[in-house]
């Protein structure tokens, strides 16, 4: 049995082709799951947490600055509630729509809090120091679970979007760590379809990109593509090849074509945009493929920059005495060296609020769960003009207002870049397509479909299915292999 595999940045799918019908694999209640993997590690036993001299005064610092957090939160929204009153009616009820009375927590729930920070501190520590912190392999978990597990444990490896890092210069024991992981990914891919479609999968046609993202200019989509095809096979996959993603998409579209057509077809995904421009539909088994375009660029580099704009400043950035780059390494969840660069800093002499923002950001788990407030603003903002971001998790009573401006800074270079690619695209073509087919995960956005709209103002836009569109086209191609 073959099956197409649609192995994302952000997320991976794969279904079969069955006597001319698509069987979708599983993944619990989900078409999809998060690419992500998260190996919890052997830690010591909480039990053995005791309250220390040196620990108490850890609690004691704790509760005096959440003291400090929940009289700032206070001030602020007497503040906010004074300005807002002093607003003209009709922007006043909005205004004050968007204030909240912040809550009072009392001593006890402040020493309650206090307990559980200190103790968490004092398992990484024992994490770090033990050698017995060894990483259960065996124990792997997928998806939205791996991150909720590691935002709520905390201990172990947490890897998203291994794919991101296919086409990097690696040193050999990074190589064989995104080996390792990829491996696991396709083997969970490959075991579930094993148990749902009844019949050993050992076969398999895996999505790729135009062009990997990658320093290394062609020799990374080389690497990438060698790099896949070594996992697939130590994931159980005898026959392994590859198939463009917009090639992929565009024989997903053809099967619903009754007439032919010639279609651009744009596939943005989470980590490469992918075009292609073919002729669709009708009798043909396939569709024809005149040429193909990529960008190594898609949603989780808006996420990046949504992080950078929108929550950045809060910790600091834009502060003379805090290198920048110390916040894109935070951001960008999907690079494991950057993340732990980042966590290597000292903070202990930069100023207050963001000595201890900075801090609590290094957290394990911290930096995930910001990346996931700045994906759901992404998406929330662009429906909606405001939004608010709670922040707790960094420090009592901290919230992000975020407004649509925020929204546009996030996209601005990554459009800009759309735009050269479709620019090219449209070059080459030297005509107009009949249509524009638009999946992957991030063209659900509307200002990047009024974006691609606007380069091709009389061409319809056909709006495929975001999340399948590819895998679909993937398991047509491997029924017919």
């Amino acid at each position: 049995m073959q099956i197409g595999i649609d192995f994302g940045t952000s997320y991976s799918a794969a279904a079969a082709c069955i006597d001319g019908k698509l069987h979708g694999v599983r993944f619990g209640d989900h078409a999809q799951f998060r690419t992500a993997v998260f190996f919890p590690a052997a830690v010591p036993n909480p039990d053995d947490f005791v309250l220390t001299d040196a620990l108490e005064a850890e609690v004691e610092s704790h509760i005096r600055s959440a003291r400090a957090a929940q009289r700032r939160a206070l001030d602020n929204w007497q503040q906010r509630l004074s300005e807002a009153q002093a607003l003209p009616a009709e922007r006043r009820v909005q205004a004050m729509a968007l204030i909240s009375e912040p809550a009072e927590r009392t001593e006890s729930d402040l020493r309650a809090a206090a307990l559980r920070a200190v103790r968490h501190s004092w398992m990484e520590r024992s994490v770090r120091d033990s050698r017995s912190a060894s990483v259960k392999v065996n124990d792997a978990i997928f998806g939205d679970d791996a991150i909720d597990a590691y935002i709520s444990d905390g201990f172990g490896h947490l890897v998203e979007s291994p794919k991101s890092m296919l086409g990097y210069n690696l040193l050999p024991g990074a190589k064989k760590i995104i080996l390792h992981i990829a491996t696991h990914v396709l083997e969970h891919i490959r075991l579930s379809a094993t148990r749902q479609l009844g019949v050993p999968v050992r076969a398999a046609i895996l999505g790729r990109p135009v062009e990997f993202k990658s320093a290394m200019g062609p020799e990374g989509t080389t690497q990438a593509l060698s790099m896949l095809t070594e996992a697939a096979q130590a994931a159980g996959f005898e026959q392994v090849s590859f198939l463009e993603e917009p090639a992929a998409a565009a024989m997903h579209y053809h099967t619903q074509r009754a007439t032919p057509e010639r279609s651009l077809i744009v596939d943005v995904g989470g980590g490469t945009t992918d075009i292609a421009y073919a002729e669709v539909g009708g009798p043909a088994a396939s569709p024809r493929i005149f040429g193909s375009w990529g960008l190594p660029k898609g949603g989780t580099d808006i996420d990046i920059e949504m992080s950078l704009n929108a929550f950045m400043p809060l910790f600091g950035r834009g502060e003379p005495g805090i290198p920048v780059h110390h916040f894109r390494e935070a951001a960008s969840v999907q690079s494991p060296p950057l993340q732990r660069e980042f966590r290597s800093h000292n903070y202990r002499n930069t100023p207050a609020p963001f000595r201890h923002r900075l801090m609590a950001l290094q957290r394990l788990g911290a930096t995930s769960q910001l990346n996931r407030e700045a994906e759901r603003m992404k998406i929330h903002l662009g429906a909606e003009r405001l939004g608010r971001v709670d922040l707790d998790f960094i420090e009592d009573g901290l919230t992000a207002d975020l407004d649509r401006a925020h929204h546009d800074a996030a996209y601005g270079g990554f459009l800009d870049r759309l735009r050269a690619v479709l620019d090219r695209a449209r070059l080459a073509i030297g005509e107009t397509p009949d249509s524009i087919f638009l999946t992957g995960g991030s063209s659900r956005s509307p200002a990047i479909q009024s974006t691609i709209s606007a380069m091709f103002p009389a061409v319809p836009l056909v709006i495929g299915d975001a999340s399948l569109g590819v895998v679909s086209g993937l398991a047509a191609a491997a029924a017919m292999a």
